[in-house]
């Protein structure tokens, strides 16, 4: 790898320094190559070792490097928001009584946040450069996860109520923690972003038409609706954040570093929220389970697994789990590298479980629609990161899995 050197060169005489010059004929400017291969990194400071002087870019502050680390612990913040609500839902009642507004209102900061930090034009150059890695991303988020969520509904059985709130689970876009996920497991970062970005803008098609015709049978979809809804919380603003970033570049690099911090806490209060709201329900399957002291262990047992808690619980990581072995599986027999294998399970498997629970407490009157959507906040994050954690430590081939630390 080799740098055209633009910056004035000053070294040391005494100091040690590992490049080395290699000048060609008719070229004035000396090329810089190292020894051995750099990987990329976001920032790069220096090119040689305990050289301060040889400056490429300039380093991020201090305060952003802390926001981006803050930001990528929101599978931490979305599990103590969970034990939180388990112990005292009414820390979350100040958001739960303002729903659904709250919810819609909350998702749309959300998208607002993440159209400021993408560059359109960037995007579409991506796309240009990698249109089948994309489209197949896109296809397999919009088959593999609204079929298996009816698959499993179908075959544990589910009440209808949760059987559409898991199909309108699978049925919706690629979330935006996908991307976290995907750069911890040294996944193609590039890839996901797009993936997300396209999956999100056909969410206003493709969502509720998925909706209705796997959840139609149960109960009554209004497709327009949720198509309507899909356009005001997530499409628009994400348009509304590019066309700024575009717009007003200086003010929104202002506030770029605070979007993903923002946009994690924020989406960590929009799951327990709804969470928060529905542990009653569970506490009190638990309860009757336990009471019933005429019963044996396995009769509580069983009573304890019957109810809306297990249920949930198992469908929603059935879902997850088979959303990140297919989607890797498939991209692996379709012959993608390491790097887009991984990617493109990430995406599949993990949802924006946020436009679910919005979706579902504003179209639909039962409140246990909303449950695999606000369960799914937390169970994906623990799986998807524990996957992440797991790939990290094991290296792919030099071709293939590209370093993305």
């Amino acid at each position: 790898m080799s740098f055209t050197l633009t910056h004035r060169l000053c070294l040391s005489p005494p100091q040690r320094t590992h490049l080395r010059f290699t000048f060609k004929p008719h070229t004035s400017k000396p090329i810089v190559s190292s020894p051995s291969k750099l990987s990329y990194r976001p920032i790069v400071s220096s090119l040689s070792h305990n050289s301060e002087h040889l400056s490429v870019t300039q380093a991020k502050p201090r305060w952003e490097n802390m926001l981006s680390t803050a930001a990528s612990f929101y599978p931490l913040y979305v599990t103590v928001g969970g034990i939180v609500a388990c112990f005292k839902p009414s820390a979350f009642a100040w958001f739960v009584e303002r729903g659904p507004s709250s919810y819609s209102f909350s998702l749309g900061l959300i998208m607002l946040a993440m159209g400021l930090t993408l560059e359109l034009k960037d995007l579409l150059n991506l796309f240009t450069q990698r249109p089948l890695s994309i489209l197949f991303g896109c296809v397999a988020q919009y088959t593999i996860m609204p079929t298996f969520a009816m698959v499993i509904s179908k075959t544990l059985g589910l009440s209808p109520s949760l059987s559409v709130g898991l199909i309108l689970l699978g049925c919706c876009p690629g979330g935006a923690a996908s991307t976290v996920v995907t750069f911890i497991a040294r996944g193609d970062v590039s890839l996901s972003t797009v993936m997300t970005v396209c999956t999100t803008l056909g969410a206003v098609i493709l969502t509720p038409l998925l909706t209705v015709i796997l959840a139609g049978t149960y109960v009554p979809v209004d497709a327009i609706g949720l198509s309507i809804s899909t356009l005001q919380v997530v499409v628009a603003p994400v348009l509304l954040g590019s066309y700024l970033q575009s717009t007003f570049p200086l003010v929104v690099k202002m506030i770029t570093p605070f979007a993903p911090l923002f946009a994690v806490l924020l989406s960590s209060l929009l799951a327990c929220s709804i969470f928060s709201g529905n542990v009653v329900r569970f506490k009190s399957s638990i309860v009757n389970a336990s009471l019933a002291s005429d019963a044996s262990l396995v009769s509580r047992l069983q009573s304890l697994l019957s109810g809306d808690l297990s249920a949930v619980i198992l469908s929603v990581m059935l879902l997850h789990f088979t959303g990140f072995f297919v989607g890797y599986i498939s991209a692996a027999i379709c012959r993608f590298r390491e790097a887009e294998r991984r990617a493109i399970s990430i995406e599949v498997g993990m949802q924006n479980s946020s436009l679910g629970v919005v979706l579902a407490t504003t179209h639909f009157t039962s409140p246990v629609v909303a449950l695999p959507g606000a369960m799914s906040a937390v169970i994906m994050n623990i799986m998807g990161s524990s996957l992440g954690f797991f790939w990290r430590q094991i290296s792919g081939s030099k071709q293939e899995l590209e370093d993305q630390d």
